[in-house]
C-alpha cells in the first residue's frame, strides 16, 4: 500500500482516537456534573423533607396550643365569673357591715356628688327630704341649713352653709360636733381619699357627752368635797389652836412664877404636851396641802449655814436633857447664801434633826453640809444628818418615808409621833427637784441625807473698809468628842492657824506643862473630869495669859461675872463661821477693842408705847396681857374688827396685833379699812392667826398687814415684835424685854 494512503488512514485513526478520548472525557465530565447535581438535588430534597416535617410539627404544636388556649380561655372566663361573684359578695358584705354600724357613712366623688351612703346616714334626713345617689354635698348642706335640722349656734343659715363648705376644702379636715334638733350630739369626721373622693363619717357621741357631763359633775363634787375638807382643816386648826393658845400660853407664863418642883413639872408637861399636839396638827395640815397640790415653794436668798445652826440651837434643849452633842460640819469652801425656800429648808432640817435627837439616847448628832459647784453658779448640796441612835433594820428602811408610818420595833415603840414627818420631808425635797436617802445599822445609828440643786446668791455686801487680818498662828483645841475637834481644826486651819488637839483638860494642862506655846485656846465647856471653865481658871492660876474661847451649847451655863473673872470669851455652840472669824479678829487686836458707852436713860415724861390688840377670845386676851405685863406699854383690846377700826382712830396705836377670825368684821377686812383711812402715817399691823391653811404670807400680806404670827403665841416672839416696832418717841423697852 502506498505510503500516502497509509498516512491518511493513520491520521484518521488518530483523529477518531482523539475524538473518542475527548468524548470519553466529556462523558466523564457530564457524569461528574450529573453526580454533583444529583447530590445537590438529594440535599435539597432532604432539606425540603426536613422543612415539611418541621412544618408538620409546627402545625401540630399550633393546633395543640390553640386547643390549650381555648381551654385557658374557658378557665379565665370561669375565674372572672367567680371573681365577679366574690367581689359582689364582698361589696354586699361591706355594705351590710356599714349598715350595721351605729355611725352614718357616706362617700362623695371628686365632684362632691353622693356615691353611696348607709341607712344611718340617710335616716338623718327622713321626714324632711329624700337623699339619693347623685345629690351634691352642697345640696345636702342647704337642706340641713334650710330646715334647721341642726343647731346653727345663732348663725344665719347662709353663714353656716358657707362655713361648712369652707371646712371641707381644707386638708386635713378638722372634725366638728353639731347638735341636732332632737338634742343629739353628732361628730362629723371627713377625709379626702387618694382618688379625690370625700369619705364622711357621722358619729353619735351623745352617750359620751352625757358621760363627760357626769364625770364633770363628779369632778366638781370631788373638788367641792376637797374644798370642804380644806375648809374643815382650816376651821379645825383655828378651833384647836385658839384654846391651845390659852393652854400653852398660860403654861409658859405659869413656869415663870414661883412653883414647887412638882408644880413646875406639871406646868412643863402641859406646855410640852400642847406643843406636841400643835406639831401633829402642823404635820396633818402640811400633808393635806401636799395631797391637794396646794403647797407652794417661795424661793428667796437665805443663809444656809445660819439656818442649819438656828435649827440646831432650837433642838439644843432637847439634846441637853439627854446629854447629846449636836454638831455642825459646814464645808469651809462652800458659799453660805443660796436661793431656795428657807422656811421649807428649815422644816426639812427640823424633821431630820428632830428625828435624830428623838431616836438617839446617847452620843451625838452631826449635821454635815458639802456641795459641788455645777454650771451657771448652781451648787449641788449634799446635807446629811448622822446620829448614834437606835438604827433601823435593813428590811424596814424602805418603809421609813411612808405616810402615817413609823418603823415598828421593840426599840422605838416608846417614841411617839404622827409618822408624817419623813413623808412630808420626802415630798418637799422632791418638790425642790432633789432626792433623799437613808443608811442605817441597827443599834449603831442612822444617816439621813438629801441633795438639792440650788443657785448660789450674790455675796452679802461688805463694809467699805476691810477687817483686820487674823494674826494668831497657833491654837489649842480641847474637846472630848473627836468629831467636834476635827470640825474646829478644819475651821481654824482655814484661817491659817496651826492646831493642836487635846481630848480632855488633863491633856491640855500637860501640853502647857511641857512648854508648848499657843496664841489662843478653844475649849468645850462640858467635859468629863474637868469642865472648860475649871480648866480656864486653873490656867489663870498658873499664870497663862493667852486668850481663851469657851464653847457651850447652854448660853446660861456661864455667868458674865464668871467669864470676866476668868478672862474668857464665850461662844454658843454650834459656832457660826462668821462669829468665830470675828472673835479671832478681835483677839488678834485686844487693845483696839473698846466698850461702847451705855445708852442714855429715857427723858422724864416720855410717853409709853401704845399697842392695840384685836382679839375676840377672852382667854387669848388674858394670855396676851400676861405676856406683855412687864413692858412699859399702854395696851388696849378690841373684841372684833369694827372695834379695832374705831379704837385705831381714837387710840392712835403705835402697833396693832390683829386676830384674823373675829365676828362682825374679820382681821383682813379691818386691816383694809384702816389702810384706806390712813393719811400719810402707816401703823404696823401684825396678824395673829390660828388658820394654818391660810397662813401663807401672800394671803395675809395682801390685805395690808406687815407681818403675822401663828398661834399659839410665844412670849419671846410677841416681845421681840413689840421691841422692833417701838417708836423713838416712846420709852425704851429694853429693860422690860429683858
Amino acid at each position: 500500500m502506498p505510503t500516502g494512503t497509509r498516512n491518511t488512514i493513520a491520521d484518521k485513526l488518530a483523529q477518531e482516537r482523539r475524538a473518542r478520548l475527548a468524548a470519553e472525557r466529556l462523558l466523564d465530565q457530564k457524569k461528574r456534573e450529573l453526580f454533583t447535581a444529583n447530590q445537590k438535588l438529594a440535599l435539597h430534597a432532604r432539606a425540603l423533607s426536613d422543612q415539611i416535617v418541621e412544618q408538620r410539627h409546627g402545625l401540630t404544636r399550633a393546633l395543640t396550643e390553640a386547643a390549650s388556649l381555648k381551654g385557658e380561655n374557658h378557665r379565665v372566663m370561669d375565674d372572672l365569673a367567680r371573681a365577679n361573684s366574690v367581689a359582689m359578695i364582698a361589696q354586699r358584705r361591706l355594705w351590710d357591715a356599714l349598715e350595721t354600724i351605729p355611725d352614718g357613712f357616706a362617700v362623695y366623688d371628686a365632684d362632691l356628688r353622693l356615691v353611696a351612703a348607709n341607712k344611718v346616714y340617710l335616716d338623718f334626713f327622713e321626714g324632711e327630704v329624700a337623699i339619693a345617689a347623685g345629690v351634691t354635698y352642697d345640696s345636702v348642706l342647704n337642706i340641713v341649713a334650710k330646715h334647721r335640722m341642726v343647731d346653727l349656734d345663732g348663725r344665719d343659715p347662709a353663714d353656716w352653709h358657707h362655713d361648712m363648705i369652707a371646712r371641707i376644702r381644707r386638708n386635713p379636715i378638722e372634725p366638728i360636733t353639731i347638735i341636732t334638733r332632737k338634742g343629739a350630739h353628732i361628730r362629723l369626721i371627713d377625709r379626702w381619699g387618694e382618688g379625690g373622693d370625700l369619705v364622711c363619717i357621722a358619729q353619735d357621741i351623745s352617750t359620751h357627752v352625757s358621760r363627760e357631763a357626769e364625770l364633770e359633775e363628779a369632778r366638781e363634787k370631788a373638788e367641792s368635797a376637797n374644798r370642804a375638807k380644806s375648809a374643815f382643816l382650816a376651821n379645825m386648826s383655828h378651833e384647836i389652836r385658839t384654846p391651845m393658845n390659852g393652854v400653852v400660853g398660860m403654861a409658859e407664863l405659869l413656869t415663870e412664877t414661883e412653883l414647887t418642883e412638882d408644880q413646875r413639872l406639871y406646868a412643863e408637861t402641859i406646855r410640852s404636851s400642847g406643843e406636841a399636839l400643835l406639831t401633829i396638827i402642823n404635820d396633818v395640815l402640811d400633808y393635806s396641802k401636799i395631797e391637794a397640790e396646794r403647797l407652794k415653794l417661795y424661793p428667796e436668798i437665805f443663809d444656809l449655814e445660819r439656818c442649819v445652826h438656828e435649827v440646831t440651837m432650837l433642838l439644843q434643849p432637847s439634846a441637853r436633857d439627854k446629854k447629846l452633842r449636836l454638831l455642825v460640819d459646814y464645808d469651809m469652801f462652800l458659799p453660805t447664801r443660796f436661793v431656795a425656800d428657807p422656811g421649807r429648808i428649815r422644816q426639812i432640817l427640823t424633821n431630820l434633826l428632830g428625828n435624830a435627837v428623838k431616836f438617839t439616847l446617847s452620843g451625838h448628832v452631826l449635821t454635815r453640809v458639802v456641795g459641788i459647784e455645777r454650771k451657771q453658779n448652781n451648787y449641788e448640796l449634799h446635807i446629811t444628818v448622822e446620829d448614834t441612835g437606835i438604827g433601823i433594820n435593813p428590811e424596814q428602811i424602805d418603809h421609813v418615808f411612808g405616810e402615817f408610818n413609823q418603823v415598828e420595833s421593840e426599840t422605838n415603840r416608846k417614841f411617839e409621833g404622827t409618822g408624817l414627818g419623813l413623808a412630808i420631808t420626802k415630798q418637799l425635797i422632791e418638790m425642790m427637784g432633789g432626792e433623799i436617802w437613808v443608811d442605817s445599822e441597827l443599834g449603831r445609828g442612822s444617816c439621813f441625807g438629801f441633795k438639792i440643786l440650788v443657785p448660789a446668791a450674790e455675796p452679802a455686801p461688805h463694809v467699805s473698809t476691810p477687817g483686820p487680818p487674823i494674826t494668831l498662828r497657833a491654837a489649842l483645841v480641847v474637846d472630848d468628842l473627836m468629831v467636834n475637834r476635827v470640825i474646829l481644826e478644819r475651821q481654824l486651819e482655814t484661817y491659817g492657824l496651826k492646831v493642836t488637839l487635846c481630848r480632855n483638860a488633863q491633856e491640855a494642862l500637860t501640853a502647857f506643862d511641857r512648854g508648848a506655846k499657843f496664841d489662843i485656846m478653844l475649849s468645850d465647856f462640858r467635859m468629863p473630869d474637868m469642865d472648860g471653865l475649871h480648866l480656864c481658871q486653873t490656867l489663870r492660876q498658873r499664870g497663862v495669859k493667852i486668850p481663851v474661847v469657851l464653847l457651850s451649847s447652854d448660853p446660861d451655863a456661864i455667868t458674865p461675872e464668871e467669864a470676866h473673872a476668868a478672862q474668857i470669851e464665850c461662844l454658843e455652840k454650834p459656832v457660826l463661821r462668821s462669829h468665830l472669824f470675828r472673835t479671832l479678829q478681835n483677839l488678834s487686836y485686844p487693845v483696839a477693842r473698846t466698850v461702847p458707852p451705855p445708852a442714855p436713860p429715857p427723858p422724864v415724861g416720855q410717853r409709853k408705847m401704845r399697842i392695840l390688840a384685836a382679839e375676840d377670845n377672852r382667854t387669848n386676851q388674858l394670855v396676851f396681857g400676861k405676856m406683855v405685863k412687864d413692858l412699859p406699854i399702854d395696851l388696849v383690846f378690841a373684841n372684833n374688827g369694827l372695834e379695832a377700826v374705831e379704837k385705831w382712830q381714837s387710840f392712835q396705836p403705835d402697833l396693832i396685833f390683829m386676830d384674823i377670825s373675829m365676828p362682825e368684821m374679820d382681821g383682813k377686812e379691818a386691816t383694809r379699812r384702816i389702810r384706806s383711812l390712813e393719811s400719810g402715817s402707816h401703823v404696823p399691823i401684825c396678824a395673829l392667826t390660828a388658820h394654818a391653811m391660810d397662813g401663807d404670807s401672800e394671803g395675809i400680806l395682801a390685805s395690808g398687814m406687815d407681818h403675822y404670827l401663828t398661834k399659839p403665841l410665844r412670849k419671846t416672839a410677841i416681845i421681840d415684835h413689840i421691841v422692833a416696832n417701838c417708836p423713838p418717841t416712846a420709852q425704851s423697852l429694853q429693860d422690860g424685854a429683858a
